[in-house]
């Protein structure tokens, strides 16, 4: 069983361990809505998915062309009498007899008796029969789609917490369902501190800087499909700091900011999370983004996250913490992210009992091996080092670094799900 943050002290934790005592915080999912299907996209489902019909409903006509009642009792003929036309949306009502066919489009129902589908390019049509070219080449139930072959009645098509993307969306679509139910989204809380901290489109001044971290954050939850509650800027004074936080407590799931709260640092923020619940500090053994802090704040217990200040730190420890808290508070079992196997074309620097995260770019070569390579300098603060990589490199703690030629693990920066 996980210790809770608050149980760790001062020990250096591993990136698992600490993924793990996140976890801890959270007391509850968030609630569970039902939206109409059109705007489900993103969505995690709050239940399963199962089939009320099959899927395909009827067994039909993969092709345009003719539907054949296979005769066995004389060799295959080369022409067929037509009795009439299934359309999609519209059946042919009747029995087709042994060695009789009816013209039928693309998804129309198969008539009763007929079990085989010739393609309109290989038929030479008249009248009231059509002759199939080398009739050798046609299998018995070619070209036909059974009824439930995708999806059979009762079946799950899609199981509770699964994020929906264009094909889920066309698969339940597929089943009848006007709308789902799902997990409302997270709401996140996420703020920046510091009299130096200056918004984009302001004039910086001799000592300022940018805020960065605040709109990185905005995109990495919305990537999560989370609904951002953005506090801005707000200044080194605790009774502001202290009033934004209670509210965001109180109107969100999730309190994130980055920076300025590490262990030992008697700043602002620190002082007011503390009057507003329980804070607790600790170190993990990764690069970049070894000072992290955690607790729960106000009444509602909601769930806060420090993150590391500098721009790569805070990508890096949102993949690998904020994302699985999220899919712990829309009631899943928090996965691992995504992990590969690479051989490395450069050289790569770790040491013993830390996770390194190098910033990379894998390919894959002629023969299906994928191969990694580093994007350069590897600075926390190397913000264009994340817009050159596509994957981080991961060096465990029993790691101290690699060669090339060396296979190593790589987790993909796209697709977290």
């Amino acid at each position: 069983m996980s210790l809770s943050c608050f149980e760790l002290g001062e020990q250096m934790l591993t990136v698992d361990a600490a993924r793990d005592a996140l976890m801890t915080l959270v007391e509850q999912s968030v609630a569970v809505e039902h939206v109409a299907l059109n705007q489900a996209y993103g969505r995690r489902l709050a239940a399963d998915i199962t089939a009320l019909i099959n899927v395909p409903q009827n067994t039909n006509a993969a092709m345009d062309g003719v539907a054949l009642a296979w005769s066995e009792a004389v060799p295959f003929q080369a022409y067929w009498p037509i009795l009439g036309d299934a359309f999609a949306g519209q059946a042919f009502t009747g029995h087709v007899p042994a060695g009789r066919c009816v013209r039928i489009t693309t998804g129309a129902p198969l008539p009763a008796g007929a079990d085989t589908v010739v393609m309109r390019e290989q038929l030479v049509e008249h009248p009231d029969s059509v002759e199939i070219n080398t009739p050798e080449r046609v299998l018995r139930g070619q070209h036909v789609r059974q009824a439930g072959e995708d999806i059979a009645t009762g079946e799950v098509a899609l199981a509770a917490g699964t994020r929906l993307d264009a094909a889920c969306l066309g698969l339940i679509a597929s089943l009848g369902y006007a709308e789902v139910a799902v997990f409302k989204r997270p709401k996140v809380a996420i703020f920046s501190t510091g009299n130096e901290v200056t918004p984009p489109g302001k004039t910086l001044s001799s000592a300022g800087i940018y805020d960065t971290n605040r709109f990185t954050l905005m995109g990495l939850l919305a990537e999560q499909g989370a609904e951002v509650i953005d506090l801005g800027i707000l200044p080194d004074d605790q009774t502001t700091i202290q009033h934004a936080l209670a509210e965001a407590a109180a109107n969100s799931d999730l309190v994130i900011t980055s920076g300025g709260v590490s262990v030992g640092h008697a700043d602002f923020t620190r002082q007011a999370l503390e009057q507003l619940g329980q804070l607790a500090f600790w170190r993990v053994a990764l690069r970049p983004g070894r000072p992290m802090a955690c607790g729960r704040l106000g009444q509602s217990h909601t769930p806060f996250v420090g993150l590391p200040g500098n721009p790569v730190a805070v990508m890096v420890t949102f993949s690998q913490f904020v994302v699985p808290l999220l899919q712990r508070l829309q009631g899943l079992t928090p996965t691992p992210p995504v992990r590969l196997t690479a051989i490395t074309e450069t050289p790569l620097k770790s040491r013993f009992k830390r996770t390194d995260f190098l910033r990379g770019v894998y390919h894959c070569d002629p023969h299906g091996v994928l191969h990694v390579r580093t994007t350069g300098a590897q600075g926390s603060g190397i913000l264009t080092s994340m817009l050159v990589a596509n994957c981080l490199i991961e060096l465990g703690d029993d790691q101290a670094g690699a060669q090339p030629g060396e296979a190593v693990t790589i987790q993909p920066l796209m697709g977290w799900q």
